[in-house]
């Protein structure tokens, strides 16, 4: 054999050496916004790299927070609300257009013009030292002013057709806010990742071990102690719950999940999970299937592909669609 194959051959050797020598890290960002806290983990052989990944996914959440939330003075829905009328990008279009969608598909219950019951409960940022229940009067005034469809989108134009009626994007924007950062990270060429907006997460193949990515599930009796825990390979989790946004009335808790017809907060279900391929859908479905009936939720899942769900009902019990998998803590279930 030559000297320069033999040089060859160790050089190949020294790489392969040196390549199974690198040590996966775990490099993680936590920054706050739309209100709450964003938290990425990667795990990557190049934590130079992969904190620059982590920026520019997290500017990629900021500029959604700042072009889109309804709370963020200057943004394009912030304007609609505002002056009734806005020329949206086609990425706005798209996003409402989703929206509409399941609007529809929840019969239009699900609405996110539901601000101004929010606001007669003391649940929105801008009214919560509520003390007593509303009056029939100032529940029926909200009501008036709850009606998406009154929110038009003409071409590359959004028009409401009635004063008072506000889209409020909390119930689905961290949702498709972490969606796109996580396709910010997969085109840097990312294999491994976890993003969370606490009850919205998204995740990219497994963790740098190979293992799934477990998520604890809270116990909405309790929320301090774990209901169950749900495993992740690239997929999306959604969670609403009757204990994420509260207040407390004469020793009666009422949350922010209100059915726009009774102008009450609904009573038969207390946490819905949604598993599926990406974050904006998990997001805007546990709240859709939130309002809708029990029946309706799981007959559209079970025609649905890569669409599992889980409900917790008034009474506790629980339901779940048959390829829902999660791993009970201390807890009979029924499906």
């Amino acid at each position: 054999m030559s000297k320069s194959r033999n040089f060859i051959l160790l050089f190949l050797l020294f790489l392969l050496i040196v390549g199974c020598g690198k040590t996966v890290k775990k490099v993680e960002i936590e920054r706050f916004a739309f209100g709450t806290f964003f938290k990425i983990y990667i795990y990557s052989d190049d934590e130079t790299k992969a904190k620059k990944q982590l920026e520019e996914a997290f500017k990629e959440i900021e500029r959604i927070d700042s072009r889109y939330n309804s709370k963020k003075n200057g943004s394009l829905v912030d304007i609609l609300n505002k002056d009734g009328e806005v020329i949206f990008d086609q990425e706005g279009i798209e996003i409402l257009t989703k929206v509409k969608g399941v609007y529809q598909l929840s019969g239009k219950r699900y609405d996110v013009t539901i601000e101004p019951l929010l606001k007669v409960w003391g649940l929105s940022e801008e009214n919560s030292e509520r003390k007593s229940l509303p009056t029939d009067s100032e529940l029926k005034d909200a009501q008036r002013k709850v009606d998406f469809s009154k929110v038009e989108i003409l071409n590359n134009g959004v028009i409401k057709s009635e004063k008072g009626v506000t889209i409020d994007t909390g119930s689905f924007l961290k949702g498709y806010a972490i969606e796109k950062a996580k396709e910010k990270l997969e085109s840097s060429g990312v294999k491994s990742a976890f993003i969370s907006a606490v009850s919205s997460i998204t995740t990219i193949g497994t963790k740098g071990n190979g293992e799934k990515w477990k998520i604890g599930i809270q116990n909405p009796e309790n929320p301090k102690e774990v209901l169950g825990v749900v495993e992740l390979n690239g997929q999306s989790l959604g969670v609403s719950g009757d204990y994420q946004n509260y207040i407390e009335i004469g020793g009666k808790r009422y949350h922010h999940i209100i059915n726009k017809e009774t102008g009450y907060p609904v009573r038969d279900k207390k946490m819905v999970v949604v598993l599926c391929g990406d974050s904006f859908t998990a997001d805007l479905y546990s709240t859709a299937f939130f309002l809708m009936k029990e029946e309706e939720v799981m007959d559209f899942v079970e025609k649905t592909e890569n669409l599992e769900v889980m409900i917790v009902k008034g009474d506790n019990g629980i339901i779940k669609s048959k390829n829902f998998q999660i791993k009970f803590l201390n807890k009979k279930t029924s499906s």
